[in-house]
């Protein structure tokens, strides 16, 4: 359970060189019957977490009526507070891991790819993320960015790596051991409670401060504020629809009342399936002389996050992440066999990592924690300044050689992504 996963073994055993397969090879690999969504399915998916919700609702509202009653006489007097209990634990997971789903369709919707019609996906989108207190048009235009860029140090809008400078460390020849235990020296123990901070309250301090995002954006940038530098004119009215539905959605959480809301509504939220994908000593992050579309997209890993539970209930987000930004205008039901497809074309480019995900997250928090401020091509450092994985610079120097054109692959991914990645809205950004 405490091991690294053999894939993430063999990948770190193996220096690092781009991908050197093409667009066109993995757009040719993929049937194009899997691209086109189906709307009648994608309405049994909302259709199906929205009952699983109300009947987990009503469960939840049962357990102490139960209780009281001795639960018909089945259990024992002194064990009636341990299944009582119990049973409230198995609605909290299974809600939690519901909601994930509901978080997931709202993103899918955001995307464009359960309905044909954009109205109807956002006002799908747009309702499944007010009910989760999430400003969805808000998140949907910075996610979308985030898809265009992903893996790039200076336009990807999120997990931007902190570099050397920012932590004031001396430079790379001039650090010593000392100077690391300075400043990340901490105990196992500070260190859990800072995992907990991050996966409780990372996602609303992205939201509002713009923490762990884009650094292109000034300080406290907040997805709040109609006025962000985040968002283009013809967006703000959009963002202030959101906070209008957000209040809306908290005045009656409120009239509800406190103790209801803490009872039934208030679940940890599972952010720790989009931290993993883009967070790992293996993976790279490029600067602009290096980025292009395909190294980005390729740049993400695929995990088993919770087994069949995570394939089930999130929706194929964690299983097929890869094949999702590759292929953003896909429906998710057919990410299984997309990955599939793509898989054959990447070979050792497919990242796929089976380690245990909580194993996976201590492992990229205490291990991904800077950047250097030079190279193209960076990995994460350590708190002891050490990098996990080598980049293989003869076959990058070889890939330059052969007239690597960072601006031309620009153009040819930005031109193959409207078609691979953007089916769904083009009026985000």
């Amino acid at each position: 359970m405490f091991s690294d996963g053999p894939e993430y073994k063999a990948r770190l055993a193996r220096p690092y060189a781009p991908p050197t397969v093409t667009l066109k090879q993995i757009h040719d690999a993929v049937p194009k019957h899997l691209l086109r969504k189906n709307p009648w399915w994608s309405a049994a998916y909302v259709l199906r977490d929205i009952t699983f919700t109300i009947l987990l609702f009503k469960f939840a509202s049962s357990i102490n009526p139960w209780a009281r009653g001795d639960f018909g006489g089945i259990v024992p007097v002194s064990y009636i507070p341990l299944v009582k209990y119990s049973l409230w634990a198995t609605y909290y997971w299974f809600q939690g891991l519901v909601w994930a789903g509901v978080f997931c369709l709202g993103h899918d919707a955001g995307h464009g790819t359960l309905f044909n019609s954009s109205i109807v996906n956002n006002v799908v989108g747009f309702t499944l993320h007010t009910f989760l207190l999430i400003p969805y048009f808000a998140w949907r235009s910075t996610h979308h960015a985030h898809h265009k860029a992903t893996g790039s140090i200076e336009r990807d809008e999120n997990y931007i790596p902190y570099t050397r400078s920012e932590y004031n460390l001396p430079e790379e020849k001039k650090a010593s051991k000392a100077d690391y235990a300075e400043i990340f020296e901490e105990t196992p123990i500070y260190t859990l409670g800072r995992v907990l901070v991050m996966q409780g309250l990372g996602w609303w301090l992205y939201l509002t401060y713009n923490t762990m995002g884009s650094k292109m954006y000034p300080p406290g940038t907040s997805h709040w504020s109609p006025s962000s530098p985040l968002f283009k004119d013809k967006q703000r009215n959009s963002i202030i629809i959101s906070n209008i539905a957000l209040c809306c959605q908290l005045f009656l959480l409120s009239y509800i009342g406190p103790k209801i809301v803490l009872k039934y509504y208030l679940l940890p939220y599972l952010v720790m399936f989009t931290y993993l994908h883009h967070s790992d000593p293996t993976i790279p992050h490029y600067r602009k002389e290096e980025w292009s579309f395909l190294r980005g997209a390729a740049s993400t890993v695929d995990r088993p996050l919770m087994g069949w539970m995570g394939r089930f209930f999130m929706h194929n987000i964690s299983h097929d992440h890869v094949a999702h930004h590759f292929f953003v205008g896909a429906p998710f039901y057919n990410g299984p066999k997309i990955t599939k497809a793509i898989r054959s074309v990447l070979k050792d480019d497919y990242n796929y990592d089976s380690t245990n995900t909580f194993y996976a997250l201590w492992r990229s928090f205490t291990q991904c924690v800077f950047i250097e401020e030079e190279g193209g091509i960076v990995f994460y450092k350590n708190r002891y300044g050490e990098q996990q994985r080598q980049l293989q610079e003869d076959v990058v120097k070889d890939i330059q050689a052969k007239g690597w054109d960072p601006k031309a692959q620009d153009e040819l991914d930005s031109s193959a992504s409207k078609d691979l990645a953007f089916s769904g809205p083009t009026d985000l950004n």
